[in-house]
């Protein structure tokens, strides 16, 4: 029988939970235009684009319409904003010159938007030699005089202007891809960016949903700065003579500069044309970017993340010497079966073991516990399983057998077949891991279609369903609502259903019960043992020894990412077989005395860069010896076949025989 020390209690109206009336969420358009200067800014760039566009109703005069004895005449009746040195009206040019001009920024726009914005997200995302690729061609491009290029290509295209708008945005849409690669290797670390490839989403999939809406905003400064750019230059061209030789705004510029002597008002309506536009296109964009930030802004009560490093300019401990152990065969019974895992990260430009000689099995319908203090590298190993390490991070050694393929030499494609729909994930950070672009329905409609490849229709009922399973009230509300509207617990549950999405074999869950209440706790404890009732086997993740001997069979402790106990959890919690194992129990709150301090394990985890040669453990433990710093310390059977126990002398712990 399980020992138990959780308390768990259930509320009568549980099933009452729904999602969060917030504030109505207004539309985009409805947001944006609550913003004084974007709406402003947003009516004169239409106003304009109108008048440019239908200029030639709208306009009291042709382009090129000339009436000599009124030349070089201030605003008037019949000329509004003045006469040029032909005569010509000012108006009318100003309406048609446009129309060059808008044309030529629309083309730079969409040659920079369309090449730049493609390549920086697939090398942030990607990396490999194309990130590569875009970053030397941003260098050389950056040594590049535009001008000069854009020079020779209207000699080559006889001042053609729009090939000259092109090549413009050619030449920008390095630049561009080198911003938007940063932006997203921002959100490549979002957690419901990992949950996306943890239930096996396309990589294309997962740039085009979920990293795109996050770097618009990016994009949009950017488009915004680089298109008054091009304003700048297709004055700039016109102003030289070198482009088209119809009326344009650069044109008008040149004229008024020949006559500014004679004639000074003849420079104010081109300038402010000039000017008004690409402020107001400026203002437009900032608007649209904090508009589509709002969405994303996390709670104002959220606190900000602390990180914690090694103080500055203190130096790293040398790496200890790898040392390999025996490692028995992996079972051929078991679902998993690890063996030997070994994990390296880079830190500070050096590959460093954080997770060594890891081994451990996992049957069909069992619930395997992997408990040990933060640090320990408990998530390393989960996420080890499904191929999804940190940046830099490798598995230097060791195999990882799910269903007699090694998933530790298996390739993105194999991975891909195997998140999702043979291993599922549940993410300690519920709300973090949905996406908040997409309602919780359609997020989980998308892992549904992925993995069964059915209707739009179908896979919206098939979520329903697995919301139905899940046991959140209400499925059609809450699938229709956003990750922000739900609550912690009701998160949760969608994140669940999701990782059942594709019917796995495996869920890992890492700390499905953080900070959750103690009734919801119960509740999500009672679904994952539903699952184990059905035969999927369970690798659960946490620091609560009450949900380890409520739900395991079995426990793995890790300390200084290495396993040093492996047990039945009965025998685990009755008997330990490690000192840290121990340390930990004598550590549950629930065994404080009122008005005496918390029982607690002093000291504190090494980081990988400081681990000791001996046992990793020997810097904190009340049984040292100096056998225990001499080497590194092997993982035996010496209590007993079914349990394991990295430690020289565990029979002083269990005071029971030696075994072979």
């Amino acid at each position: 029988m399980k020992t138990s020390a959780i308390a768990r209690q259930k509320a009568p109206d549980s099933g009452r939970e729904g999602p969060r009336r917030g504030p109505v969420r207004r539309g985009f358009a409805a947001r944006l235009l609550r913003k004084p200067a974007a709406a402003v800014s947003a009516g004169y760039l239409v106003l304009v684009v109108l008048v440019t566009v239908f200029a030639g109703q709208l306009a009291p005069y042709a382009p090129e319409e000339q009436d000599l004895t009124a030349a070089l005449q201030g605003p008037s009746g019949a000329h509004p904003l003045g006469t040029g040195e032909l005569g010509r009206d000012v108006l009318s040019r100003l309406m048609h010159g446009g129309q060059i001009t808008l044309l030529g920024v629309v083309i730079t726009l969409a040659v920079y938007l369309t090449l730049g914005v493609p390549a920086g997200m697939v090398a942030g995302y990607r990396g490999g030699w194309f990130d590569r690729l875009v970053l030397k061609s941003a260098d050389l491009i950056s040594a590049v005089p535009v001008i000069i290029v854009l020079l020779v290509v209207l000699a080559v295209f006889t001042n053609n202007e729009s090939a000259a708008m092109a090549a413009n945005g050619l030449l920008g849409a390095p630049l561009l891809a080198r911003v938007v690669r940063s932006a997203t290797l921002g959100v490549k670390e979002e957690l419901y960016v990992r949950a996306a490839v943890a239930n096996g989403v396309r990589d294309r999939v997962i740039i085009r949903r979920h990293v795109l809406p996050r770097v618009t905003g990016v994009v949009l400064v950017q488009a915004s700065v680089y298109g008054a750019y091009a304003v700048l230059l297709e004055t700039g061209l016109g102003f030289l003579g070198v482009g088209t030789t119809d009326a344009s705004w650069g044109s008008m510029i040149a004229e008024a500069s020949k006559n500014i002597g004679t004639d000074p008002w003849l420079l104010v309506p081109s300038g402010f044309i000039i000017i008004s536009f690409i402020l107001a296109l400026g203002l437009l964009s900032d608007g649209l970017r904090d508009t589509l930030a709002e969405r994303y802004s996390p709670p104002v009560d959220k606190p900000p993340s602390r990180r914690m490093g090694r103080p500055r300019g203190a130096s790293p401990a040398p790496q200890p010497v790898r040392v390999k152990a025996p490692v028995e065969e992996p079972d051929a019974d078991a679902l998993l079966s690890v063996r030997g895992l070994t994990v390296s990260l880079r830190i500070e430009g050096a590959p460093t073991d954080v997770i060594r000689d890891v081994s451990f099995d996992l049957r069909a319908g069992e619930v395997l516990g992997i408990v040990g203090e933060t640090g320990c590298g408990k998530t390393i190993t989960a996420t080890s399983l499904l191929g999804m390490l940190p940046a830099g991070g490798e598995i230097a050694s060791g195999t990882i057998l799910f269903e007699g393929a090694d998933l530790a030499r298996a390739d993105a494609a194999a991975m891909r077949r195997v998140r999702g729909r043979r291993i599922g994930w549940i993410s300690q950070d519920p709300i973090s891991s949905l996406d908040p672009s997409f309602t919780a329905g359609a997020q989980v409609a998308e892992v549904v279609r992925l993995h069964t490849g059915c209707s739009r229709k179908q896979a919206r009922e098939r979520a329903l369903e697995l919301f139905e399973k899940v046991r959140l009230p209400d499925p059609a509300r809450v699938a229709g609502s956003y990750p922000h509207q739900l609550s912690g617990g009701m998160a949760q549950r969608v994140g669940i259903a999701a990782a059942l999405a594709g019917d796995p074999a495996l869920v890992i869950a890492d700390e499905p019960t953080t900070a959750l209440d103690v009734t919801v706790q119960a509740e999500i404890l009672d679904l994952l043992r539903e699952l184990q009732a059905g035969g999927t086997a369970v690798i659960l993740i946490t620091h609560d020894w009450g949900v380890l001997a409520d739900l395991c069979d079995r426990a793995v402790v890790m300390y200084a990412g290495e396993v040093v106990e492996e047990a039945e959890v009965t025998a685990l919690v009755t008997a330990p077989a490690h000192p840290y194992t121990a340390g930990l129990l004598g550590s549950d709150p629930h065994h404080a005395l009122p008005g005496e301090p918390l029982p607690a394990v002093e000291g504190a985890v090494p980081p990988p860069t400081q681990w000791p040669v001996g046992c990793h453990f020997q810097n904190r433990c009340p049984r040292v010896t100096e056998s225990c710093k001499e080497k590194p310390v092997v993982i035996s059977h010496l209590v007993g076949p079914a349990r394991s126990t990295r430690c020289i002398r565990p029979l002083e712990m269990t005071g029971g025989p030696a075994h072979d």
